[in-house]
């Protein structure tokens, strides 16, 4: 590991162990995260003894989850599953990529990130497959798109309200891990801390996944320090692709060199 991911790894050990970090997170699907920065990222999480989330690029990217298998990410996240029917292709392909015995150590989420998903969330807790999910991240910037709103409007009460809401019917009906994303910061707070009991039970950061429950005293101070991760994460990715292009750059003007030299000698 390079003097970066040591740092890196530095800040997850006190994330964890000061404000209840689980996992960091990387996306197939937004992000655009590549094969290698993921394999690097696993190795930081498990020098620093954080689990690894990926989000694919769809309900049933099946390459993006063989590859998750390969890497051995502890969460796979789904995005966009709006529909009972979404959530079956996404379960189905869940059960077809993973062995029953390897889906007893990565828990399988979903995000459910607009209101035509919150709404369909009822019907999406009765399909056959429900079981092998475990829980739901709320994304709540998209959300506000869905509703024609900004991303100024995260925390305003009508969208605390639908957080509310969901929170409660998949609480209820299946008794899902419970995860708020999208937008978080000490603004968020109020909606989180007016929460029931046991309903909230994750909050996540760009790049950082937390334990509410293990939050400590002062939740404000972890959102604070996520984004430090993130710039020396954003940095070492800079420093490794720079490199690379320096070396092509480097051939590029050699071959160049040669191939007007060569181009010449025949004129």
């Amino acid at each position: 590991m390079n003097k970066l991911e040591l740092r890196m790894v530095d800040i997850l050990k006190e994330l964890k162990e000061a404000h209840g970090a689980l996992s960091v997170r990387a996306e197939f699907e937004a992000e655009g995260t590549k094969l290698e920065e993921l394999l690097r990222l696993k190795e930081v999480c498990m020098v620093a003894g954080l689990g690894l989330t990926l989000k694919i690029g769809g309900c049933e990217s099946i390459r993006d989850m063989l590859e998750a298998r390969i890497v051995g990410v502890d969460y796979l996240v789904a995005p966009m599953v709006e529909s009972a029917y979404a959530m079956r292709k996404y379960l189905q392909a869940v059960n077809k990529v993973f062995p029953k015995e390897e889906l007893g150590s990565i828990e399988i989420l979903s995000n459910i990130e607009t209101k035509t998903a919150c709404d369909n969330l009822p019907e999406m807790l009765k399909i056959p497959e429900i079981d092998t999910l475990r829980g739901i991240v709320i994304e709540r910037v998209d959300l506000c798109f869905s509703l024609g709103k900004n991303d100024q409007s995260i925390n305003d009460e009508d969208i605390n309200r639908i957080v509310r809401n969901t929170i409660a019917q998949a609480k209820k009906e299946r008794n899902l891990i419970c995860t708020v994303g999208g937008g978080v910061s000490a603004d968020s707070l109020p909606l989180f801390q007016s929460l029931p009991q046991g309903h909230l039970d994750r909050y996540e950061t760009r790049k950082v996944c937390f334990s509410w429950q293990n939050a400590g005293n002062n939740p404000e101070k972890a959102i604070l320090k996520g984004p430090g991760f993130e710039v020396l994460w954003l940095r070492n990715k800079l420093g490794f692709y720079s490199s690379l292009s320096q070396a092509d750059q480097q051939r590029m003007n050699l071959i160049e060199q040669r191939y007007w030299k060569a181009i010449d000698g025949l004129m």
